[in-house]
């Protein structure tokens, strides 16, 4: 899994008053969990969030908070429900002995002879619930649908995974191929 580097001010006061004054300083509140002692407070620039938020990609981050280094997962994030600015995220401290849980995103790969027959491939799922150690956790889980002929579907149970174990319900479909209308018109004419 890659890692992002993020570099932030700890901040030793909390509250509403403090939240909007770092929000109007262009800075976002955050907070570190699981660090084995208190939460650590910190606030990081708005603008740093850009390449953890706004991607489809899962990554690990280096918090770098004054003298101090966190290894850590994006556990929650907060947005305001007009503007979509990030308002408070909540980080967990990571440690290689302990499992996590995490969103993992799904990537399709193969060619499927149903799609080439005319069907349409519909994506149900774009990331997949996982539980395993943070160095054992990849980057994506790979989806292949070469063997998806019409009306047929790549489930949670279909993937095979090693090193963690998938949190989603075995029997969710993660693609499936449709049929079209054109397809349907074309065997109803056929009929005739």
């Amino acid at each position: 899994m890659k890692t992002i580097l993020l570099k932030g001010d700890v901040r030793s006061e909390v509250g509403t008053r403090t939240a909007k004054v770092l929000r109007s300083e262009g800075k976002v509140p955050c907070v570190l969990y699981g660090t084995g002692g208190d939460n650590v407070n910190f606030a990081v620039y708005q603008a740093d969030f850009k390449n953890l938020v706004y991607t489809p990609n899962v990554y690990k981050v280096k918090l770098d908070l004054g003298s101090n280094s966190y290894d850590a997962v994006l556990q929650d994030i907060q947005f305001h429900p007009v503007s979509d600015v990030i308002l408070h995220c909540d980080f967990l401290a990571v440690d290689s002995s302990k499992k996590v849980v995490m969103d993992i995103p799904v990537r399709v790969v193969g060619n499927s002879p149903g799609v080439r027959a005319g069907g349409k491939m519909v994506k149900k799922i774009n990331r997949l619930r996982v539980r395993g150690l943070v160095q054992d956790l990849p980057d994506y889980i790979d989806v292949s649908i070469d063997t998806l002929e019409i009306g047929q579907s790549a489930k949670v149970a279909n993937l095979t995974v090693e090193g963690f174990e998938l949190l989603d319900a075995p029997a969710n479909a993660i693609v499936t191929i449709k049929t079209t209308r054109a397809l349907m018109q074309a065997a109803a004419e056929a009929k005739k």
